[in-house]
C-alpha cells in the first residue's frame, strides 16, 4: 500500500498561506478605511468599518473577497515597484 501523496504546493499562488484577516489588515494599514471604501465600495468598509465585520461579510461573499484579494495583489505589485 502506498503512502498518500502530499497535497500539491501552490508555489505560484501569491496568496498562499495568507489569511483573509492578514489581507484586510494590510489593506487598512496601507489605504485606511476611507480610501479602501472608495476603491472597493462595500458597506463593511464605508459604514462603521471594523476588521471583524469586514471578515464576516467577505467570508460569505466570494465576489467581494475576489475584489479584496485583487486589490491586495495590486498593492503588493505597487509596493515592489516603489510606488507605494
Amino acid at each position: 500500500m502506498q503512502a498518500p501523496s502530499p497535497p500539491p504546493t501552490q508555489v505560484r499562488n501569491p496568496l498562499h498561506g495568507l489569511t483573509l484577516e492578514t489581507i484586510v489588515t494590510a489593506l487598512v494599514d496601507h489605504y485606511g478605511w476611507a480610501d479602501l471604501g472608495q476603491r472597493i465600495p462595500l458597506r463593511c468598509f464605508t459604514s462603521d468599518p471594523s476588521i471583524a465585520s469586514s471578515l464576516k461579510f467577505l467570508r460569505k461573499t466570494p465576489w467581494a473577497r475576489d475584489k479584496v484579494e485583487g486589490l491586495y495583489l495590486f498593492m503588493q505589485r505597487e509596493l515592489r515597484r516603489g510606488r507605494g
